[in-house]
């Protein structure tokens, strides 16, 4: 998928395997909701990766029991590169925005690297852009993955 893009990018304190496995497995901790950015009218629910692998999908489950998906794995490549797809319950059906995740070894560290992309395929005047123009929503969504990568941090 091409398109526009939010790309950021933070290195962390861990080897690229043990960084994809903390972006992994550990998602429904280091996830966390913003105000602008719910994936739901009953904010984001505990995300995970179901199941975990290349036939995978990322979910999203509530306390309630309700469940969906976000979007299916399209590469799995631990330490190297994860891809999935990126819906939101409002999107129409031709909507989809894509992540992806790279990991990449900068000495003792790991630079992951977030890129969301396709959101110039979302009108401006749906619910998740909030009638911003795309450049102003673009930046407000990278602080919001800055915050998260951050948190993801904390899980190295």
């Amino acid at each position: 998928m091409s398109g526009a893009a939010v790309i950021v990018a933070l290195r962390v304190g861990a080897t690229p395997a043990a960084a994809f496995a903390a972006f992994t497995e550990g998602i429904g901790r280091w996830w966390t909701s913003h105000p602008l950015f719910p994936l739901s009218p009953k904010g984001d629910g505990t995300l995970r990766f179901d199941p975990a692998g290349p036939d995978g999908r990322l979910v999203t489950r509530f306390d309630d029991g309700e469940e969906w998906e976000i979007g299916r794995v399209a590469d799995w490549r631990p330490g190297e590169r994860l891809a999935f797809g990126w819906r939101l319950p409002s999107f129409a059906e031709d909507q989809a925005t894509e992540v992806e995740v790279r990991f990449e070894a900068i000495g003792d560290e790991t630079r992951v690297t977030v890129e969301h992309r396709g959101w110039d395929t979302i009108p401006q005047r749906h619910a998740a852009r909030h009638g911003f123009e795309l450049m102003l929503f673009q930046r407000r969504l990278g602080e919001h993955w800055q915050a998260l990568l951050r948190r993801l941090s904390g899980e190295c």
